[in-house]
């Protein structure tokens, strides 16, 4: 059976760097911070049109990372609303950031980092 759509995905941190990456989608992106499951674990669920699509957990002292290897991992991309508004939020908190067009059509993307330095792009579909 093939795949039919993106579940989540999930950043593991330590907590004080949890708490950046919550307060960043949510203020930022425009995530909502929602229910998570009672896990014995630290961490968040954060919605995005009633869905759970990004899951924030706690990193443990000590939790190994694979360091030694090379990541394939650019980006994360939200389909998006406003791009005037956002743009503006991004200037407010002082977020750097890349406007771009994707050719031959008219969507928008605004591409950035978040305080871990995973890539995020914002893709608003623009009348023409």
């Amino acid at each position: 059976m093939p795949a039919i759509a993106l579940n989540h995905y999930n950043l593991r941190a330590p907590r004080d760097l949890l708490l950046q990456l919550k307060d960043f989608y949510c203020e930022v992106v425009g995530l909502e911070p929602g229910p998570r499951p009672p896990f014995n674990s630290f961490g968040y669920w954060l919605y995005a049109g009633g869905h759970p699509i990004l899951h924030l957990s706690e990193a443990k002292a000590g939790d190994p990372r694979a360091t030694h290897t090379a990541t394939t991992f650019d980006h994360v991309a939200f389909s998006c609303v406003d791009p005037e508004q956002m743009e503006a939020r991004l200037q407010a908190r002082q977020v750097q950031y890349e406007v771009a067009h994707v050719p031959a059509s008219t969507e928008k993307q605004i591409f950035f980092q978040d305080p871990a330095g995973n890539g995020v792009e914002l893709n608003f579909a623009m009348t023409a």
